[in-house]
């Protein structure tokens, strides 16, 4: 019957006018389209074979969700006629962007069907782990009638493989010259290869041929850390022959290079590295944490007297109550004078990004505009223990060291834009002792740190069972005590909080938390002050909406409103009699604390309006970056750039090589930089051109449509086919290593991007 019914997407007349003595059929025969084709090939197989193409090859390209069956809209037509209503394509069809017709590419699928999709289902929420786990599909649960074997780990359904060498170079060969090596440590008892000859002819790939064939890291730092260990080696070694005839395998570095230092975590222009022996004195518990100790012990006595009174009967005397209360202790220590920050309009926000959110992403978003800037969250214990992954996470590029923009319409009292910067740090944390002991340790061992950021919006489920991310937003009395407790012990660092508008939809608690952390809780308010939170940055869903839905800036707006009268009847709202220090002050002597909105921005468009309409000093973009980090560029110029796919191509290799100086030109380097490259690209071909747009402002909710790009490249690059993303990174890092693996994260059981915003 399909053979004989005329296709509701294809027009009654071909408007292409067929060669002479040609059948158009003859002259474009159908091709079937396989799964292993490129975007780009995908794409001339679907306009060769017609809009109208095979519907099983079409459909086998796209998950069943995003389908809409071929058969089904053909019978339609067969039962209602020619006279029904088609899709328009100009026509607006919610959580789908509008292209321009001349780019679209099978037009039909643009129904309504699609606008279903949410953040959680692109990111990979198909099913459940014990990291992001949600009701019945929980070991036990309703849903989970088998009892399985527990899998370790949070993110157990990616796999990426490994990506090392052969044979493994000994530490102890890595850098030095063939004939003159360093004394290895372990001995004869070491496994790894000593023959730096054999290791060069069997231990490692080939030399890559991307990039003229020379280093990256070597032309910009004058010497490779990787060393022989290289994967373009052949650019700064050399054989030379020494006296006695013999020939000798040396590296060679720039006259003015910078000697290799005995940890090799130390790199040019990367600030915050923690040396191994204060790691180990942190896991050896070695390291002190005085003014900790000595306010988590006053803290847990207090808390006993706190419970003496709630205890008591009602029915006892008021001048009884009143003697109990006496017998409260001031804080062993106050804080010291915080170091004096400022958001305002002129300082957009990147957010803390975990994955994305990693020193070279960071690097190029500051290049791009970005004036302040976060880590990655990092775990509390971790730190405290030592742990070098998580310290890892609290390197700062030299660009981040650097003061914000700072052009504010009025002076702000006490700021000094010289001795601010643009790095802070965020933590989670489920206890007050936890966040204390890791706030007062990193002041001490990363120098470079703009504020410790407190987070109270992670959603996912094994830290919000833990009690941490925004499981504090319903225990506001412990983040109250994290807060002031932080804030006692961080030395001249500030300390801010970043929290969602509440656990449950439709009942938002953010503004109490709000007015916990300007002022304290009642008992506390009288006798400490204000708890000294520096900044709140508030992300406009709550912890059951995850990322789907809008994010509600109208309550941002309401939030603003508020913070604004607190920081203007503060002086009305604290006992002028019991006035705290002003060292337990946030930022001023008048204790003004800034408010950040978080949600959806991502365009200057966007921007601006947070700003003019919902009154929040800044805006903390998040996912917006991800897909076109030079969101920030178009901030400060307060236009669209429609930036071409060669444009886009080149960020790509931007990100490449501070991937390299970041991680390495080894093997392990070059793999670190694929993996985390192709992270950033299952968010960045989702962005659309502005120039194929037809709808302006784009919004972060929408996804693109099938369509073709202005170029071959453009198309490419909007590919959602995880290998072309790896065909991508191949144009710059080489073919990727046997056992390197890829699964993104909607291909995966895994949670979705913790980008908050």
């Amino acid at each position: 019957m399909s053979g004989h019914v005329q296709n509701s997407a294809e027009p009654e007349q071909s408007l292409k006018r067929p060669i002479d003595h040609f059948s158009e059929e003859q002259a474009r025969p159908s091709q079937p389209i396989l799964p292993e084709d490129s975007a780009v090939t995908k794409v001339d197989k679907i306009e060769r074979n017609g809009v109208s193409g095979k519907a099983e090859d079409l459909d086998e390209q796209e998950p069943a969700a995003k389908r809409v069956k071929m058969g089904d809209s053909i019978e339609t037509v067969a039962e209602n006629g020619p006279e029904e209503k088609k899709v328009d394509s100009r026509d607006k069809v919610k959580g789908i962007a509008l292209v321009k017709t001349e780019y679209l590419i099978d037009t039909y699928k643009r129904t309504a069907t699609t606008s279903t999709l949410d953040d959680d289902a692109a990111e990979g929420r198909g099913h459940a782990d014990d990291r992001d786990n949600n009701g019945d599909n929980r070991k036990g649960g309703r849903g989970d009638k088998k009892k399985k074997k527990k899998e370790k780990g949070q993110n157990k359904n990616r796999e990426f493989g490994s990506w090392y060498d052969m044979i493994r170079l000994c530490n102890s060969r890595a850098n030095t010259p063939e004939f003159s090596p360093k004394e290895c440590s372990f001995g004869d008892t070491c496994k790894c290869c000593h023959d730096l000859r054999k290791y060069l002819k069997e231990g490692k790939r080939d030399d890559l041929d991307t990039f003229g064939k020379r280093c990256p890291v070597w032309e910009v730092h004058g010497t490779c850390y990787a060393g022989w260990k290289c994967r373009f080696v052949s650019s700064h070694s050399k054989e030379i022959e020494r006296e006695d005839g013999r020939k000798e395998l040396v590296l060679i570095d720039k006259d003015d290079a910078k000697p290799l230092e005995d940890d090799d975590e130390n790199r040019k222009g990367v600030y915050n590295v923690v040396s191994t022996a204060d790691k180990l004195d942190l896991a050896r518990r070695r390291a002190k944490t005085e003014k900790s100790d000595k306010y988590i012990e006053w803290l847990e006595n207090d808390q006993k007297e706190m419970d003496k009174i709630y205890h008591r009967r009602k029915e006892e005397p008021a001048e009884k109550r009143e003697e109990n209360r006496a017998t409260f202790t001031d804080p062993p220590l106050l804080p010291s004078e915080k170091r004096r920050i400022y958001f305002g309009p002129e300082t957009p926000v990147l957010a803390p990004l975990t994955t994305q959110g990693n020193l070279p992403f960071r690097r190029m978003c500051v290049e791009l505009g970005a004036q302040l800037t976060y880590s990655e969250m990092a775990m509390s214990i971790p730190l405290i223990q030592g742990q070098k992954s998580e310290w890892a996470l609290m390197k700062a590029h030299e660009s981040e060291i650097s003061a914000p923009r700072y052009t504010p319409a009025s002076v702000v009292q006490e700021y000094t834009n010289s001795k601010d910067l643009k790095f802070g740090a965020q933590i989670s944390a489920s206890k007050p002792w936890q966040a204390l002991k890791a706030a007062e340790v990193m002041p001490r061992l990363l120098p470079h740190l703009r504020v410790i950021d407190i987070n109270c919006g992670c959603p996912i489920e094994l830290v919000y069972q833990q009690g941490a991310g925004s499981a504090l937003l319903d225990a506001p009395s412990k983040l109250e005590k994290m807060i002031r407790g932080m804030n006692v012990v961080s030395g001249e660092v500030p300390i801010t909080a970043k929290i969602r508008m509440g656990t449950r939809d439709g009942k938002p608690t953010a503004q109490k938390t709000i007015e916990r952390l300007a002022f304290g809780g009642y008992e506390a308010r009288q006798r400490l002050g204000a708890p000294g939170c520096a900044a709140i940055t508030l992300h406009g869903r709550s912890r059951q909406q995850r990322y789907t839905k809008n994010a509600d800036w109208s309550y941002i707006a309401e939030c603003a409103t508020l913070v604004k009268s607190y920081n203007q009847k503060k002086d009305y709202l604290t006992d002028t009699i019991n006035e705290p220090d002003a060292r337990t002050q946030a930022n001023t002597s008048d204790g003004r604390m800034y408010f950040v909105g978080n949600g959806d921005c991502y365009s200057h468009v966007d921007y601006l309006d947070h700003i003019q309409n919902a009154g929040v000093d800044s805006v903390m973009v998040a996912r917006g970056a991800l897909i076109k980090p030079w969101i920030f560029e178009e901030i400060e110029k307060g236009q669209y750039i429609d930036k071409s796919a060669s444009e886009r191509l080149g960020y790509i290799e931007k990100f490449v090589r501070y991937g390299l100086e970041a991680w390495g030109s080894d093997e392990v380097g070059v793999g670190q930089t694929r993996r985390f490259l192709l992270e950033w690209l299952s968010f960045a071909h989702r962005y659309v051109p502005v120039g194929i747009l037809a709808h302006l402002p784009p919004s972060l909710q929408d996804r693109p449509p099938a369509y073709r790009g202005r170029s071959d490249l453009e198309t490419l690059l909007a590919s959602d086919n995880y290998l072309d993303w790896i065909k991508i990174s191949e144009m710059y890092l080489g073919p990727a290593h046997k056992d390197f693996r890829f699964q993104p994260k909607h291909k995966s059981n895994s949670y979705e991007i913790e980008a908050e915003g």
